[in-house]
This record gives C-alpha cells, structure tokens and sequence, in this order.
C-alpha cells in the first residue's frame, strides 16, 4: 500500500514538473529569439530600457522553471534523494522570497500613495529622454493606459524637472498623442488642451481594481501549489529506501 502510494506521488510530481519544464523552455525560447532575432526586433528591445530589462527577466524566469522542473522530473522518475532535496531547497527559496515581497510591499505600502508617485514624477521625469529608465517606463505607463502625470496633466508645472528642461512645453508629447485630427500637436504642448487629461494613479488603479480578485487568487493558488510539490518532494525523500 505504502509502495503504491509512492508511485502515484512520484508520477504526479513528474507530470507536474514537466508541464514546468516544458514552461521554463518556452520562456527561454522567446527570450533567446529577441536577443538573437536578425530582423531588427533585438534592436527595438535594446534602444526601450524598459523592454529590455523585461527580456532578461524573461530569461531568468524561464531559466528558474526550465532548471526546476528538470530537478523535479529527474528527482521522481530516478527517485534521486540528492535531486528531490535540491529540488526541495529550490522550491522553499522562491516560496520565502514570495513571501518576503508581499511582508515588504506591506511595510512600504505607504510608498505606493499618490503624493509619494507625484513628488517622484515631478523629481525624475525628464519628457523624451529615452535613456532614462524612469522616464520610458513613465511614458510607457502614460502611452498603455492613456493618461498624464499622476493626477492629471497640472502636474507637470513649473517647479518639476520637465518644465525645467523643456520651458517652451506645459505638457510631454506623449500626452498628445491623439486621434482627433481637429487638434494640433503644438496647442497640445502648449496645455491649451490635453488630449490625455485622465490621471495615471485614477487610471491604473481602475484597469487593475478589475483583476485584483483574480490575482489575488492566482497567488493563492501558486502558494498553494509551491506548498504541496515540497510536500510531496518530501514525502517520495523519506519514501526512498
């Protein structure tokens, strides 16, 4: 009964960890096709920090799966106690690393208030600097979610760094990119109107208050899974004679 029990343990954690494998390869696969691709997309990705830090943190992630359902796999099939303990360790350093991000998001969660992104925007943004992280990921965020400034295009006024490196523009271009052709781009810049008045805070907020369930859940479920495969890694471990 025990040896049965073992079995079917042992052929869950295989069919489990291949679907991760078989993941982690998919990822690496993108990740390494961008890098290498000879039509022109690797260098888009190079000249977008933001697309660029993205790719890498494809790579690691598609790694980390690739890596960690060939331990599980081998550590089943071959009933490895040496793979199953790495395979153990690996799994319980992503699941405390998990869980050190949700403790840290909650202790600053007073970092992610509106005044605290509006006095950041108004320090660091530069406009179209495109070298600059924190400006290409803002006019990502501005462009994805078509909005300006935190709370709207006012908070691009005369005391933030934009203004001062762009004196002749009440607002970035990238809050003018519009389909209304009855509108100039220089009236745009000039702040006679906005096309993009919505603010980024009030916008992001709205797009995620829709899956915040969802993806609470989702967390839920992938704890919930981390949980039981270092069960069951444990479980055939000591099974192993």
């Amino acid at each position: 009964m025990e040896g049965d029990c073992l079995s079917c343990i042992k052929y869950l954690m295989f069919i489990f960890n291949f679907f991760i494998f078989l993941g982690g390869a998919f990822l690496l696969g993108v990740g390494i096709w961008v890098l290498v691709d000879p039509t022109g997309f690797r260098e888009i990705v190079a000249a977008n920090p933001l697309l660029f830090t993205g790719v890498y943190a494809i790579l690691i992630l598609g790694g980390m799966l690739f890596l960690l359902g060939f331990l599980g796999c081998c550590g089943a099939i071959r009933e490895n106690k040496c793979l199953l303990l790495f395979f153990f360790m690996l799994i319980l350093i992503i699941f405390l690393a998990e869980l050190a991000v949700a403790i840290l998001a909650f202790i600053f969660r007073e970092h992610l208030t509106r005044d605290y992104f509006t006095k950041e925007l108004k320090t660091h943004y530069q406009g179209t600097n495109s070298t600059d992280v924190f400006t290409s990921t803002w006019n990502a965020i501005m462009t994805t979610f078509d909005c300006c400034g935190v709370n709207s295009a006012e908070d691009f006024e005369d005391q933030s760094l934009f203004r001062r490196l762009n004196p002749g523009r009440l607002v970035p271009e990238v809050c003018c990119q519009r389909n209304d052709l009855m509108m100039s781009k220089d009236d745009c810049l000039k702040g006679i109107m906005p096309i993009r008045n919505k603010g980024c805070y009030s916008a992001v907020v709205d797009y995620f208050e829709t899956y915040i369930y969802m993806a609470g859940a989702l967390a839920i479920v992938v704890l919930t899974i981390e949980l039981f495969a270092m069960v069951f890694a444990m479980c055939l471990f000591r099974g192993i004679q």
